[in-house]
């Protein structure tokens, strides 16, 4: 029997966008994924925007049920920064207002604990107007966003984070052009991360002079970078690999500064941000308290095999080479690698270089294309996903047991929902989604999930 911690924190996570629906109700304004949408639906696989999420801004009530019916003690969700203030600032929409307070006190009437995300992904569109995470001015929007949510609904919260997975809306947005504003501009990128950071310092220094008594913290995406060999150049590309994909958020959140040697590569290729000695003091001065991770596959790296085209826009991968290890166990139904030791990795990279700072695994979970070939008698047959949480749990219990300060493992999903550009070409979700009824349906993973919150373990 593997035992976790008493009290420790067993749910799952989603966001707004993801999973709310009705982005054209209660006086919610655009953001940038319904723009783009609206503009270029044949991005989207099966042409399936986020008004077509999982309906939770209707089936809240019933949701929060089946949240209690699987067990959750815990679950995040995130608030819509274009539902709270449609133009991204001005005045709060008090319909917001109305629906985060109902399903905040919801939870709690359910014994399900509200961890809150202010910022995944969803960038307002009349911010995005005026340059969005690389306008300065926008920065303090996004403070005042914040403050305005720890004022409204801090008696409550207790767990906050400012950003989940800030790199994603860096690489994804501004250099690899994946997502809207799908910019291939290394400039763009290193200023909206350092924005970024600055932006999450000021929430977190907001939260402070309110003198509110949580936890606040960031969502980071965590891959430990593991170097093909020994060999010296593959040592060094696996520590260039974790200077940019983990300590450029890590460290200034936890440390309150950037790693010298990830910004002399930055002064290197021209690229450094544009920063008051001000805002740099934020940063130093704000720290976080509590760091979400999200971990669902490592990254394997090796030394380069080219030398890079100098007239290409600047990517980390100018220093390294992705590499796919021979033998890897793979999710055949998604491509990624499981390596779930990985879980293990990080938590003692944690304990022994961040101060063994109090954190969660906020997402860890198994995507499975045409998982409809799994129903049984109308229940999602999932053993494999079951397996997977499993596996990984038992190599965080060892980590905790070395002394690592986890309290909580939150799986992505709860419900099958839209996700970005894949829609619902994989479905992660503890209870299946019916996209023409609606009718939700616990899979024997959610079922299965039950049985670990109420003993505490497997």
């Amino acid at each position: 029997m593997i035992k976790f911690p008493k009290e420790f924190y067993f749910g799952s996570a989603a966001s707004a966008t993801q999973t709310e629906g009705a982005n054209y109700e209660d006086g919610k304004g655009k953001n940038i994924w319904d723009y783009w949408y609206e503009t270029e639906n044949f991005r989207f696989h099966n042409n399936i925007g986020p008004n077509n999420a999982s309906t939770f801004y209707k089936n809240y009530k019933n949701d929060i049920g089946l949240l209690k019916e699987t067990g959750h003690n815990s679950f995040r969700l995130s608030i819509s920064w274009s539902r709270m203030f449609p133009k991204g600032f001005g005045e709060v929409n008090e319909k917001a207002v109305e629906f985060y307070n109902n399903v905040i006190n919801e939870m709690i009437k359910n014994g399900v604990e509200p961890f809150v995300n202010l910022f995944h992904f969803d960038m307002p569109m009349e911010l995005q107007n005026i340059g969005g995470w690389e306008n300065r001015d926008v920065v303090s929007y996004y403070g005042e966003f914040a403050k305005t949510c720890f004022e409204i609904f801090g008696d409550r919260v207790k767990h906050w984070f400012t950003f989940n997975e800030p790199m994603v809306h860096v690489e994804c947005g501004y250099y690899l052009g994946y997502h809207y504003p799908y910019k291939v501009d290394p400039k763009a990128a290193v200023q909206v991360a350092y924005h970024t950071a600055l932006a999450s310092a000021l929430a977190i220094k907001s939260y402070k002079e309110l003198g509110q008594d949580g936890k606040i913290g960031m969502i980071i995406n965590l891959s430990p970078c593991y170097p093909r060999s020994e060999y010296k150049s593959d040592l060094k590309a696996a520590y260039i690999a974790d200077l940019f994909c983990n300590k450029s958020f890590l460290d200034p959140a936890i440390k309150g500064e950037f790693t010298k040697d990830l910004v002399d590569i930055i002064k290197k290729h021209d690229l450094m941000p544009i920063a008051s000695k001000e805002d740099l003091k934020i940063i130093k001065e704000n720290t976080i308290n509590f760091l979400g991770v999200n971990y669902y596959q490592p990254r394997r790296v090796c030394a380069k095999e080219h030398m890079p085209n100098p007239d290409a826009p600047f990517m980390p991968e100018y220093y390294y080479d992705h590499y796919i290890m021979p033998g890897r166990k793979i999710n055949p139904h998604r491509g990624w690698e499981i390596y779930e030791k990985g879980i293990y990795d990080i938590a003692i990279n944690i304990r022994d270089n961040y101060d063994n700072i109090e954190w969660m695994i906020t997402e860890n979970g198994m995507g499975v294309e045409g998982e409809e070939k799994f129903l049984v008698n109308g229940v999602i047959q999932d053993d494999y996903r079951i397996n997977f949480y499993k596996d990984h749990l038992t190599w965080l219990h060892k980590a905790i047991e070395e002394g690592a300060n986890c309290v909580g493992y939150h799986v992505w999903t709860f419900i099958d929902n839209w996700s970005w550009l894949n829609s619902y070409k994989n479905r992660y979700g503890l209870v299946s989604l019916n996209l023409e009824t609606q009718e939700r349906t616990i899979k024997k993973s959610g079922r299965w999930f039950k049985n670990l919150t109420e003993n505490n373990g497997f």
